[in-house]
């Protein structure tokens, strides 16, 4: 889709649901509140409906960003509705003709396929918004995956960006302050800017090789460097298998060690190595038998300096403690609250106290039957929405959303692990490095 035509199509998706609101109002004018809340709820699935078809038949960046969006609907403040219907875009998207992948990876490699390659499946492992993947051989026999980025989705980020967001407000599904949801924005656009540059993800795969490769715990995928481009990435194919087919006949000692290697790593992503696989996605790792976990995708990579990883872990461990004030003074300098709202105090306090209960227990098992994290922080995250002078600073956006998505994994996995040994062991090294200015 050129990007004249992405840009129409978007532009009328905008004026279609700004219209339906503008009627909405009118007609609700006659309406009591609670048929009222009712008719708004209908409008917003109707809505959330319209926009996930409409970035569901675009692809690119546009179901990225929609992606992006759903990941960080907590952050965001979005209804449950608009929310769960922009998750739907996680689904695999309509595959790339082989022949429009074979033309653009020997552009790209300047090379033909059959002296590149050994052998090169036609038929791709998954399409993502953003790029395909295939199997194929190197010609010393070598299985390998192959990473291509869809043709013209760089072209479409910034038009595609903008207006998305003049959908999202024009449904009033963002309710955070303009400055604050346009900070939000930088972020996700910053971040889907590295994964369009498939360079980029190779610095990051190499990175996190670099950091993680004698740990036995974790494999990373081995780079040909030879092979790889701006937009196409050739790596080693790992061992294991999704999620879904690991917890078929996984044993109960092979999900607690990968439970136990992905919390322990969460925490050492953060505080020690200061940069994040950033997309949780259980896509996006492979189980092995023994519970050895491989990590892939690494387009998404968040990184920290070392003065707010200190930040972030001071504020952290305050909130362990049980220390309020240290908690709060963490959040003013990460730029969550002003310092003087008593209200907004109460409710970082709140989240922050209830979060931490359950890592002060110990060991604890995640799972339906075992906790209910999530149900306990409900009634307090509902009260974000009606204080929009808390902040929810840029940094945090992907760190949390990070963090969500492996509770998510962590829950199928029933995992039983001391999390807050992790996160303590790990926030007090961040401190630490900051205090002698090394790192790490």
């Amino acid at each position: 889709m050129s990007r004249l035509k992405r840009l129409a199509t978007l532009g009328g998706l905008t004026s279609k649901v700004t219209t339906s609101y503008l009627g909405a109002r009118v007609r609700d004018a006659f309406l009591d509140d609670e048929r009222r809340k009712k008719a708004l709820d209908r409008l917003h699935l109707q809505n959330a409906e319209q926009i996930t078809a409409t970035l569901s038949q675009m692809k690119g960046a546009a179901m990225k960003l929609g992606q992006q969006l759903a990941a960080a609907a907590g952050s965001l403040d979005l209804p449950p509705e608009v929310a769960n219907a922009l998750g739907k875009l996680h689904k695999d998207a309509e595959p790339v003709p082989f022949e429009h992948v074979r033309e653009d990876v020997e552009a790209s490699i300047e090379a033909p396929l059959d002296q590149a390659f050994a052998s090169f499946d036609p038929t791709p492992i998954g399409t993502a918004s953003l790029g395909q993947a295939h199997r194929a051989r190197l010609p010393d026999g070598t299985p390998v995956v192959v990473k291509v980025l869809h043709r013209g989705v760089a072209n479409a980020v910034d038009t595609d960006l903008l207006a998305l967001k003049a959908v999202l407000v024009g449904s009033r599904a963002l309710r955070r302050s303009r400055d604050e949801v346009d900070a939000a924005f930088e972020e996700i656009r910053e971040r889907l800017s590295e994964e369009l540059d498939y360079l980029q993800e190779a610095v990051n795969l190499q990175q996190f090789a670099d950091a993680l490769g004698d740990d036995p715990r974790v494999r990373i995928p081995r780079l040909h460097h030879a092979l790889c481009t701006d937009r196409v990435l050739v790596m080693d194919e790992l061992p294991g298998r999704h999620l879904d087919a690991f917890l078929v006949d996984a044993t109960e000692q092979a999900r607690q060690a990968a439970g136990n290697t992905l919390a322990d790593l969460y925490y050492r992503q953060v505080f020690r190595l200061r940069m994040l696989h950033a997309d949780p996605h259980p896509g996006n790792y492979l189980f092995e038998d023994d519970g050895r976990v491989g990590l892939v995708d690494f387009g998404c990579v968040k990184r920290f300096d070392l003065y707010w990883a200190a930040t972030y872990a001071r504020a952290a461990l305050a909130a362990m403690a049980g220390d309020r004030e240290g908690l709060l003074a963490g959040c003013f300098d990460l730029g969550a609250w002003n310092g003087t709202d008593e209200g907004d105090a109460d409710l970082l306090w709140a989240f922050a106290d209830q979060m931490c209960a359950a890592f002060r227990a110990g060991p604890i098992t995640l799972g339906p039957g075992h906790e209910q994290l999530m149900e306990d922080l409900r009634p307090i995250l509902k009260g974000f929405v009606s204080r929009p002078t808390v902040r929810i600073p840029r940094h945090v956006l992907f760190t949390h959303r990070s963090l969500g998505g492996l509770y998510t994994i962590h829950r199928r996995l029933g995992t039983h692990a001391d999390f807050g040994h992790f996160l303590v062991e790990h926030a007090r090294y961040a401190v630490a490095a900051a205090s002698d200015g090394t790192a790490a």
